[in-house]
């Protein structure tokens, strides 16, 4: 399933994460994860795994054009000339000629370099290296800011979002400017699978908890890119578009909100 980006680009709402996922494991992950039917890649510069990722990806036989990747440019890596560079050296590891989306992996409002470092964004993004261009973990004061000095509006904002971490007021500040939210941590690192609620609905959907999140996800218009090293769990999350969840369970899970971050508090980090 795709949704449209705010410069008429589609994205296929569910792909994969690989935060910590060793390079060891990475090519042959990727491998995997396109015979199953993924055709979108998480990585950042931070993973330390682009250069496997883009490795995997090649040694998969996919035409590159079927797969969507995206990267982010890490906190010190921030400002004009550096993002610059960081960038081509992301580009020089994925080695797969362009780069699908490109995020700034957090704000660091101490630094206050995002603005800057925005601009270079824009620039790749004209000169064709990037064909899309977002943020990550924004909070709405950090995009309203971006957004009015920009010539270019963010596609997606990457944030924590999970069912005990809705992220209301972020999800209504995207709509706002029609940026995607897309969700890290979307299963809450698995720190919940035992919550009754979700149980339940798992019980009554004959999926598993992790099934029932990510279909939450998909349903709420969440982009979602839940991480596995695992061939079968790597299925197991891809099927998940042959069943619906109720207006009731829906309702069940929201209910389920509790402020539970898992990660960094933005505002604070970088």
């Amino acid at each position: 399933m795709n949704l449209s980006m705010n410069n008429g680009h589609q994205i296929a709402q569910l792909g994969l994460g690989v935060y910590k996922v060793a390079q060891t494991d990475a090519v042959t992950l990727m491998r995997e994860a396109i015979e199953v039917g993924y055709r979108r890649i998480d990585t950042a510069a931070l993973y330390d795994n682009e250069t496997q990722v883009g490795q995997g990806i090649r040694e998969s036989g996919i035409d590159r054009s079927e797969v969507f990747v995206t990267t982010k440019i890490w906190n010190d890596r921030q400002g004009y000339n550096e993002s610059l560079k960081a960038i081509d050296e992301s580009l020089a590891r994925l080695d797969l000629g362009y780069v699908d989306l490109l995020l700034i992996h957090w704000p660091s409002p101490a630094q206050d370099l995002y603005i800057d470092t925005w601009k270079a964004f824009e620039k790749v993004l004209s000169d064709g290296l990037v064909r899309n261009i977002g943020v990550s973990n924004f909070q709405p004061n950090h995009l309203d800011r971006l957004i009015a000095n920009s010539e270019v509006k963010p596609v997606v904002n990457q944030v924590e979002l999970h069912p005990f971490f809705q992220q209301h007021d972020v999800r209504s500040a995207n709509a706002r400017h029609e940026v995607l939210t897309e969700a890290w941590s979307p299963l809450a690192r698995a720190g919940k699978n035992d919550n009754p609620v979700l149980q339940q609905i798992a019980e009554e959907t004959g999926k598993t908890v992790s099934q029932v999140i990510i279909r939450w996800h998909l349903q709420l218009g969440n982009l979602v890119i839940p991480k596995t090293t695992h061939r079968d769990r790597l299925e197991e999350n891809f099927k998940v578009f042959d069943f619906a969840l109720s207006g009731e369970q829906m309702e069940q899970i929201a209910s389920l909100d509790s402020g539970m971050r898992l990660g960094p508090n933005p505002d604070e980090f970088g």
